[in-house]
């Protein structure tokens, strides 16, 4: 393995999503956005819902991936997630109605909802409507 490159691993409880030596990979943690390379500092930090980008030579590739944690070495990170769908697995039309049922959800009586259920599916749903615009890895 090249210097420059690093194992990602992407597991969800139904399969391992993605595994291969990778120049980058950016996602969203519970305190901002992060972008990994090699020889990365240790890190152990929360994932929350939003898009991955994983960066591979000259090749770019964006999936949707939710709730989690990241294990960042030096010579390999490892995301667990509850989720993760590449653009051509989106539904579509399914996220759009999950969004708006969130919203409208969120601007009604807060006694009646539960408030971080309901922020953690519109989370899902715009990360999902964002990846979904993306079919096809983009050469860079």
């Amino acid at each position: 393995m090249a210097d420059n490159k690093f194992l990602l691993q992407v597991v969800t409880p139904e399969r391992v999503f993605y595994e291969d030596n990778v120049d980058r990979v950016e996602f969203k943690t519970s305190e901002g956005d992060i972008g990994v390379y090699a020889n990365h500092i240790p890190l152990t930090t929360p994932v929350v819902s939003g898009m991955m980008v994983i960066k591979n030579d000259s090749k770019e590739e964006k999936a949707a991936i939710h709730k989690g944690f990241a294990e960042v070495t030096p010579e390999k990170v490892t995301i667990l997630t509850d989720a993760a769908e590449w653009p051509h697995e989106i539904d579509v039309k399914r996220a759009e109605e999950s969004k708006l049922r969130a919203e409208r959800r969120l601007k009604a009586d807060k006694a009646e909802i539960n408030e971080l259920r309901t922020k953690a599916a519109l989370a899902r749903s715009t990360a999902r409507l964002e990846v979904s615009k993306y079919e096809e890895p983009e050469e860079k």
